[in-house]
């Protein structure tokens, strides 16, 4: 007896490519996953696949399964991993799992996309998206690089549409707030939301992508089916991406001209998705309805507000959901004050955009930096920032990059460097800060680069100063 045809291949058995091999073989498809490593939680995945009929192989696997006629790739897999070079050759084309969500779903009844992507903010975003849509009525759910992956709502709510019993969620979404990665929209070729947004492009990811111009124009990908185009009239990179297109809305923190949303005063107002926006506005939330309130806060909630809108949610829903919202852990988060000290984590802070937008919301700082740079370069960071900078303490890998940059472009700012990678750094990173700390100051964690050299994540790193502070309260 021959073997079973190969008819999809699913790269990698994270939670995507699970999700997608799952969604497959209940479509009736032969599927066979390529899974490198090969510890518990990938056999208890295999075996939990193997009752759908579900293939794994595991080790290194750089050649193309006989019979293949699609790939789909987890996330992570870079753009030249030898299987992709391989499908490439054979003619096999090659997506991800987004893509396979997109056409997956019911195009007459499944529930449209609000996409969202950018370097920085994307989560909080879509959480105030979700929010929103939420305090407006409609059934929605935060997918993609956030909560489920995207196939997994969207054969949830398919089913949930045909009334398969234990299969679809109690009742199908009205809508999905799709936050989307580079790496993701990488892999992506025929994404037609009902509105999208670019929050913000800045060099990211340089080392997967190869290059600035690819990563955006990785990012670029989110827009050409995009019914709505959304950009950032502050952010030139956004504002680039958005332009070849007819239906654009733009959004500002500035006073917002026709056809964009913005601050007037202390309120966010819309002219974009008025009766008359040349003539009038509608007042959708005060300032004070973001939290954490920082400038780069601010036009996540205008982002949010505008892809809302554009779904229908009337003002008085946005100014609920930015109420309802609750910002996730690490995201400029005040940990405790200290001898009239403040002390906040922005771990989140993983690239110098990210770094740059936490630094511009004090006044008088004493930076915690560091990490992996992941290929960006920090000087237009350092040199923006000098003017608040107090002090700087460095740790992680790619400390003496920074420091470097600092030396060019804050001469006068004493840094202290702390090596190792032992438990317990973060108390002398911590004891550094405050002996460079006045009253007035903040100490802040916004590190401008990935964790992964120390910490097992963002969140780890955070919790670990938190606690540092906390310990040094107590001295």
């Amino acid at each position: 007896m021959g073997a079973q045809v190969v008819s999809v291949v699913v790269a990698g058995l994270g939670v995507s490519g699970t999700a997608a091999a799952r969604a497959l073989a209940r479509r009736g498809e032969h599927v066979v996953v390529l899974e490198s490593a090969d510890g518990e939680r990938q056999r208890a995945a295999a075996a939990d696949l193997a009752s759908l009929g579900v293939e794994v192989r595991f080790g290194e696997q750089d050649e193309l399964p006989e019979g293949a006629s699609l790939v789909v790739v987890s996330p992570g897999w870079r753009p030249d991993h030898p299987l992709a070079a391989a499908a490439h050759r054979a003619g096999v084309e090659v997506i991800g799992e987004v893509e396979l969500a997109w056409r997956l779903r019911d195009d007459a009844r499944g529930a449209p996309w609000l996409a969202i992507t950018g370097t920085n903010g994307k989560t909080t975003a879509v959480r105030m998206l979700t929010a929103m849509l939420t305090a407006a009525g409609h059934r929605a759910a935060a997918v993609g690089n956030v909560g489920d992956p995207i196939v997994t709502a969207v054969t949830r709510e398919g089913a949930a549409r045909e009334g398969v019993a234990g299969e679809g969620a109690a009742e199908p979404y009205d809508v999905l707030a799709v936050e989307l990665s580079s790496f993701q929209l990488h892999w992506s070729k025929s994404l037609a939301p009902l509105a999208a947004v670019v929050l913000n492009v800045a060099p990211d990811h340089i080392d997967w992508h190869g290059s600035f111009e690819e990563y955006a124009a990785a990012k670029a990908r989110i827009y050409p089916g995009a019914q709505t185009v959304i950009y950032n009239a502050d952010d030139e990179g956004s504002a680039a991406l958005a332009a070849p297109y007819g239906r654009r809305v733009g959004f500002t923190l500035g006073v917002p001209r026709p056809g964009q949303l913005g601050v007037v005063e202390d309120l966010l107002v819309d002219r974009a998705f008025t009766a008359d926006p040349v003539h009038e506005a509608a007042e959708l939330a005060g300032l004070a309805d973001v939290r954490p309130f920082a400038p780069h806060n601010v036009a996540n909630a205008l982002a949010a507000a505008a892809l809302a809108r554009a779904y229908g949610v009337p003002p008085e829903a946005v100014r609920r959901g930015l109420a309802e919202f609750v910002p996730d852990p690490h995201r400029i988060a005040h940990v405790a004050t200290v001898g009239a000290v403040d002390y906040v984590d922005d771990s989140k802070a993983t690239n110098p955009h990210a770094a740059a937008a936490s630094l511009a919301a004090y006044r008088s700082i004493v930076w915690i930096a560091g990490g992996l740079l992941k290929g960006a370069e920090v000087d237009d960071l350092v040199r923006q920032a000098a003017p608040r900078l107090r002090g700087a303490v460095l740790l992680g890998a790619d400390r003496e990059r920074v420091r470097e940059a600092l030396a060019r472009h804050a001469p006068d700012v004493p840094v202290v460097d702390v090596p190792g990678q032992e438990t317990g750094i973060m108390d002398r990173v911590v004891t550094e800060a405050a002996a460079l700390a006045s009253p007035g100051d903040t100490v802040l964690l916004a590190p401008a680069g990935a964790s992964l050299d120390m910490f097992t994540s963002y969140g780890a790193r955070g919790e670990a100063f938190a606690a540092a502070v906390r310990r040094l309260a107590q001295r």
